[in-house]
């Protein structure tokens, strides 16, 4: 256990680049393994979850170094070109990468066993099964649905049309990934637009999709047996890491930062439509496309929020920020509610009530439902003065952090370690911005 404690704290000043999109990063590596040639990989995050990836893709036939430069390189084997795994493949903590290799493997004629940490194995993939069984997989798995599983992968995938009960990214990658090696056309119709990196990366390696609106959802269709080729790519500033500095910058008087080269998917950018609403001064700057993602620099003031209603569509583009939302309604004038959160409860802890919890533990007056919050705005500082359970659970450790720099008390979460799957650095790069943060339980002698 890592115990690390966040202090009352004065206003954050400067500029820090944020690791690279995680959602991203995983594809790049697996879809790079299935390109033909060569792929570079500029600002691959190299948080736990992706090197889990990295590493699965190596067991699997892929070469995958990082050269002195920094830059990654990933030597494909072609669409159906996998081989069979001689071990367990181990993915950490990594929902998405789990989820998106189901798919890459159900489509491959071999049997691969897929596991993870404590979290990653009370996390249901039932989900991800159901259609992918449909195409020809066996997927054999504990009780829920739940890792280790087993894929059993086909030679001769069925192309299918899969309306997907939830709105869900992860379900829809695995489907195309999936469908990359069957012949035909898969679709996959969303009740409700998902964040779109697998499209925008799979065009940009060869692949032909179609995207139709229908209704309020969309159906997406993609080609299969496309020929992939080789990239070179820039990954973006995950918008999900940028979240974390730019609610501390917001809710810390007197601060102004900076952060370079994020992505601006418009599927991941409801934090920042939210904090707006809220009064926050954010600007983005130097919009731009990158590997065919939107980035801009974003710059941040501090200044009053107030409390809003956020409604239960926007929750697909921000399902990731809600605990650091909920830091913000915290110190905002006012009350918050945010609906439609439900898909929390099966992250990597049930982060609905772990923020309830934690929030009432450093004197804040919430009310959780199945699928709601209600935050009561302190208008300012909180009480503070909590040690917080993460339950494994990275954005539970940084939301709480964030929180203790504006509360009256320090807060302490229990254990750091979590943190490094997806935002390495973090207590570093907070403390370069001005960030009052230190390794130990509150009041211990800490280095």
């Amino acid at each position: 256990m890592q115990p690390v404690t966040a202090n009352p704290s004065e206003a954050l000043v400067g500029t820090a680049p944020v690791p690279g999109d995680k959602s991203i990063s995983h594809r790049a590596l697996m879809i790079g393994a299935l390109a033909a040639g060569q792929s570079e990989i500029v600002g691959l995050l190299e948080g736990e979850d992706v090197l889990h990836t990295a590493a699965a893709m190596r067991v699997l036939g892929a070469e995958i170094e990082k050269g002195a430069d920094g830059t990654w390189r990933v030597w494909g084997q072609g669409i159906g070109g996998l081989r069979e795994p001689d071990t367990v493949l181990d993915m950490g903590n990594s929902g998405t990468g789990v989820r998106l290799l189901m798919g890459v493997l159900a489509s491959h004629p071999l049997t691969a066993v897929l596991t993870g940490d404590a979290s990653l194995r009370g996390r249901p993939m039932g989900r991800v099964a159901a259609p992918l069984q449909e195409m020809g997989a066996r997927i054999l798995a504990r009780a829920g649905g739940r890792l280790p599983l087993t894929v059993l992968g086909t030679g001769e995938a069925a192309p299918i049309s899969y309306k997907l009960p939830v709105a869900s990214a992860q379900v829809k990658s695995a489907i195309l990934l999936a469908g990359l090696n069957a012949p035909g056309e898969t679709s996959v119709i969303e009740p409700a637009p998902t964040r779109d990196h697998t499209e925008r990366m799979l065009r940009g390696f060869g692949a032909t999709l179609e995207t139709l609106q229908e209704g309020g959802g969309r159906i997406v269709t993609l080609s299969g047996q496309p020929e992939l080729r080789g990239q070179s790519l820039r990954v973006p500033g995950d918008p999900s890491s940028a979240a974390f500095p730019l609610v501390a910058a917001a809710i810390l008087p007197g601060s102004r930062i900076s952060l370079p080269g994020v992505g601006m998917n418009a599927h991941r950018t409801g934090l920042i439509e939210t904090l707006r609403e809220m009064g926050a001064q954010i600007v983005l700057e130097t919009p731009r496309e990158e590997a065919g993602e939107p980035v801009a620099d974003l710059t941040i003031e501090a200044g009053p929020l107030s409390g809003v209603e956020v409604p239960a569509e926007r929750a697909p583009s921000m399902i990731d920020e809600y605990p650091i939302l909920a830091v913000a309604a915290a110190c905002a004038r006012g009350t918050t509610v945010m609906r439609g959160l439900a898909e929390l409860r099966v992250k990597e802890s049930d982060r609905l009530s772990a923020m309830a919890r934690g929030l009432a533990a450093c004197g804040v007056e919430i009310e959780e439902g199945p699928d709601v919050l209600t935050v009561v705005g302190r208008g300012g500082r909180v009480p503070g003065g909590a040690s917080i359970e993460t339950a494994l659970d990275h954005r539970i450790a940084m939301s709480f952090l964030v929180l203790g720099l504006a509360a009256e008390r320090p807060v302490t979460i229990d254990d750091a370690a979590p943190m490094e799957t997806s935002f390495p650095g973090f207590a570093a790069l907070m403390r370069g911005l001005g960030a009052q943060m230190s390794v130990g339980s509150a009041g211990s002698a800490a280095p």
